[in-house]
């Protein structure tokens, strides 16, 4: 089940992920990241702890990337770096549990 969750997240991070070490979110980004994130988490998950879970996966982002890794991770005409996404899905591992 958990699996799932992660999954679940992985996909809507790997589509568009957004990162900044104390950075703001391009803007219109974060809540295109919360719309792809909690339709694809609440598949598996309610849609309020799909909702906690995305919210919680965003401050994580915007807490550890830059303005310009998290534009890197949202765009939908540039695949973001293997290595940006692993340390996007890294950043936000602390969230999975409050999504139970």
């Amino acid at each position: 089940m958990r699996r799932i969750h992660l999954f679940a997240l992985a996909s809507s991070l790997a589509a568009l992920l957004p990162l900044s070490a104390h950075a703001a979110w391009p803007a219109g980004a974060r809540e295109s990241y919360m719309k792809d994130c909690v339709a694809a988490a609440s598949q598996s998950i309610d849609q309020r702890s799909a909702e906690m879970h995305c919210a919680c996966g965003a401050d994580k982002l915007n807490e550890k990337f830059t303005t310009a890794e998290i534009g890197e991770l949202m765009s939908k005409t540039k695949q973001p770096s293997a290595e940006l996404r692993t340390k996007a899905l890294d950043a936000i591992q602390a969230c999975r549990a409050t999504a139970k």
